[in-house]
Parts: structure tokens; C-alpha cells; sequence
């Protein structure tokens, strides 16, 4: 049985103080509460955006040299992106998830996405091709995966209640709700006038 190295573990480890650290950027800052009562908020953002989920699974703990790169490329995409805000990511969240670490993010668009991931001079473009080249000796000894949507101008609705600055609040600016708010009004497939949720708003 081969065991997993002392320096790989150590590495698991500071990778997930990274993936739960804040960052300093503004737009990154630690989660804050929105009020000290129970408040409904909503995100509020222009145009489209792009939410992001990335992420790798370890399907082989022993082959270290397979995840062990991965594991340290992707805060340093982040850490990048985090510097170059004119990037287009617009927020980062990084976890653990799925058998390994995860990351959502919100991305101003598409087009901003796609120009990221294929630069010369970004950190994405060589980390994928040394991903690949691993693959070929490790063929199934760590997983990736991603899954991006492109979120359409009014085709979407958040509820954040008693909740700090996470998900698309934190990538956005925010709004308070009004009592009558439901889900189906913030789609506006309904009214706040003719719709009536099932239960009723808690007081604060």
C-alpha cells in the first residue's frame, strides 16, 4: 500500500486555509451581515453574467503528482484574477466539494471568460495544458470538471435573508424586499399586486 507523502498532505492543508481565507481585494472582503435584524435582500446587477462552477475530484490519493498541481494552480488563477479586476470575474468562492477543491464564480461575461482561459500570459492556459499532459500517464487519477451559465438580463431571482454578503449579493450590489416579494414577482412572471406566497413573510 503506498501512502500519500508527508509535504502532499501539508499542501491539502494550505490549500483549503487558501480556499477559506478572504482576500484584502474589496470586491473579495470577508462576508458581512446586512443588517442586525432579520432583513430579505436581493441581488442587483446590469446586463448578463456568467456564473462559473470549477472544480477537480481526487479519484487517486496516491498519485500525488497527478492532483497536487491542480491543487495549486487554481488558487493562483484565482489570486490573478483577484489582482486584475479588469479580468472579469467579478467574485470568487472556494471550497470543498465533490471529492476535491471547488470554486463559483461570477463573471461579468462570457466573452470575458473565454478571453481568461485561453491567454498566453494568464495562469490558466499553462495549467491546462500540464493538466493534459498529466492525463496521459495518470489517466484517471483526478477528475475536472466545470459548468458554466450564461444568465440572461432579468432571468434570474435571489432571496438573502439574514444572510451576510454571499453569492450574487456579494458579486453585486443589493436591494431590501418588500414584504410582499415572492419569488415568482422577482422573476416578474408575477406581480407583488396579484401574487401570494403560501406563507408569509417573517416580521423582524
Amino acid at each position: 500500500m503506498r501512502l500519500v507523502p508527508v509535504y502532499a498532505l501539508l499542501s491539502v492543508i494550505g490549500l483549503l486555509g487558501t480556499l477559506s481565507r478572504p482576500s484584502s481585494r474589496v470586491h473579495h472582503r470577508r462576508p458581512v451581515m446586512t443588517a442586525p435584524a432579520y432583513v430579505r435582500r436581493s441581488a442587483e446587477i446590469e446586463g448578463d453574467f456568467v456564473v462559473l462552477l470549477i472544480g477537480t475530484r481526487v479519484n487517486r490519493w496516491r498519485d500525488v503528482r497527478a492532483w497536487l498541481p491542480v491543487f495549486r494552480a487554481m488558487p493562483r488563477m484565482v489570486r490573478e484574477l483577484e489582482a486584475h479586476p479588469e479580468l472579469g470575474l467579478l467574485k470568487a468562492y472556494g471550497g470543498w466539494m465533490f471529492g476535491g477543491p471547488t470554486y463559483i464564480q461570477y463573471w461579468r461575461s462570457y466573452e470575458a471568460l473565454i478571453a481568461y482561459s485561453r491567454s498566453a500570459e494568464a495562469e490558466h492556459l499553462p495549467a491546462w495544458r500540464a493538466f493534459n499532459r498529466a492525463t496521459r500517464r495518470y489517466p484517471d487519477s483526478v477528475g475536472i470538471y466545470h459548468e458554466a451559465y450564461r444568465v440572461s438580463e432579468g432571468q434570474w431571482e435571489t432571496i438573502y435573508g439574514a444572510m451576510p454578503e454571499i453569492g450574487l449579493l456579494g458579486a453585486s450590489s443589493g436591494r431590501d424586499l418588500r414584504r410582499r416579494s415572492t419569488s415568482a414577482s422577482r422573476m416578474g412572471t408575477r406581480t407583488e399586486e396579484s401574487d401570494t406566497a403560501p406563507v408569509a413573510a417573517p416580521t423582524p
